[in-house]
């Protein structure tokens, strides 16, 4: 698509962000792929239509605020980069130009605080617990609060679990096979802390050494995608001083929003003077399922004792994992290694649950019409158990499958590995 933005006055984004727009030739195959248009059916909140908003606030012919309500639409969720035949790197355009127009935004003074309290608390596993706490003491007075507060306490389970903190080295068990570092993550601290344990657990099972580096932090990940582009660079820069690639032979998450923020770092650095070590640190990164299936594919993984009767599960795959890093097939091959398990497809597989970050707290009524749609298309395929890699799909889906009435367990992928080699299946 030609354009005059002016890129030079942008800086190094602005490369990024005219490439994007460069290379969209306006064909609307992303339009079927798009949640939103999927819900409103309004192409200025398709990507097509987003793109060209973009283009013209960039350009200078469209006022930010004109153009705002439809780009904060937008989850981020990148099925459109899987849907284009034309290769339009839309995540980069998007989390380019919502860090270049958030300094620019006026928003209220209830959005405002809303905004920094999530980019305050996600960051920090033990404020969120304690946060997540005391949320569970004011779900009974959630139908009384106004929609951007009652959409965190819907999202919160049940019980929130004591946190477990990983120990900074984890053992191989038996001959080393490898030696990895391992990022922890933040919200699945407390809300999930099992996903860690459970990771550490089938790592060490299979001969891979896990460090947890001292001085690691949150990916950035939040920040980034919300605008605070000041705050995502502090946060990359803090873990790629953590984190020497050269010490390990990869570099892992069990989160797909984390590990596709992880792999990012190369774009939100592009054109600084770190830039470089950016991209030796993502050369390293590797979800949790690549990095397993890699095993097994090599040498193999320790063998997994049969579920106790034969399982359906349902696999979602979450957007971050199967649009913006291609991974799909990874997990599947996985689960196909437990005796007695069976993979069933869900329809409509390639649209978001309404997670997408903070998307399911900053728009929590798409999010929710969003996460209503994914759990009873999951619930239709009468899976044992439903099992996702990110933490946000977890909580999405997991709240509004018990919104449904159903009891269907909700794991990570690696949790039923870990549970399959218990003998706990």
């Amino acid at each position: 698509m030609n354009n005059d933005i002016p890129v030079q006055a942008l800086g190094p984004q602005g490369e990024v962000m005219a490439h994007a727009v460069d290379a969209c030739v306006h064909c609307g195959f992303c339009l079927p792929a798009c949640p939103t248009y999927a819900l409103l059916g309004d192409e200025m909140d398709s990507p097509r239509g987003r793109i060209v908003l973009m283009k013209e606030v960039l350009e200078g012919g469209l006022d930010l605020l004109d153009a705002a309500p439809h780009l904060d639409r937008c989850l981020g969720c990148q099925a459109c980069v899987t849907a284009c035949p034309s290769g339009v790197p839309y995540g980069e355009l998007i989390t380019s130009f919502r860090g270049w127009s958030e300094p620019q935004r006026r928003r209220s003074p209830l959005d405002r605080a809303k905004r920094y309290a999530i980019l305050k608390a996600l960051p920090a596993p033990r404020l969120f617990s304690v946060a997540a706490r005391v949320g569970q003491y004011a779900k009974p007075l959630a139908p009384a609060l106004p929609a951007a507060l009652r959409g965190p306490l819907d999202l919160l389970p049940e019980h929130v679990p004591a946190m477990q903190p990983s120990p900074p080295l984890t053992p191989a068990r038996g001959q080393r096979r490898g030696r990895v570092a391992f990022l922890t993550g933040c919200a699945q601290q407390a809300l999930a802390p099992n996903f860690n344990a459970a990771t550490l657990r089938v790592l060490a099972r299979n001969g891979i050494e896990v460090v947890v580096p001292e001085g690691q932090g949150c990916c950035g990940a939040a920040a980034l995608h919300t605008g605070a582009r000041d705050e995502a660079l502090r946060l990359v820069r803090a873990n790629l001083d953590a984190f020497n690639p050269d010490d390990y032979d990869a570099i892992l998450s069990n989160a797909a929003g984390c590990g596709a923020g992880l792999k990012e770092y190369p774009v939100i650095l592009h054109g600084l003077h770190d830039e470089a070590r950016a991209k030796a640190f993502a050369a390293k990164v590797q979800d949790i399922s690549e990095y397993l299936a890699g095993l097994a594919r090599e040498g193999g993984l320790e063998p997994f004792m049969p579920a106790s009767r034969p399982l359906k599960v349902a696999y979602h795959d979450a957007c971050h994992l199967a649009h913006a890093q291609g991974v799909r097939a990874a997990p599947r091959e996985l689960l196909r290694m437990i005796p007695g398990v069976s993979i069933v497809e869900i329809p409509e597989g390639d649209l978001c649950c309404g997670s997408a970050g903070t998307y399911n707290l900053e728009q929590p009524e798409l999010a929710g019409q969003l996460g209503a749609r994914k759990a009873g298309h999951i619930l239709s395929t009468t899976p044992d158990l439903i099992a996702s890699g990110n933490i946000g799909c977890h909580t999405q889906i997991q709240s509004h499958v018990r919104r449904q009435g159903s009891p269907v367990p909700v794991m990570h992928t690696v949790e039923v590995l870990d549970r399959a080699y218990r003998g706990e299946l």
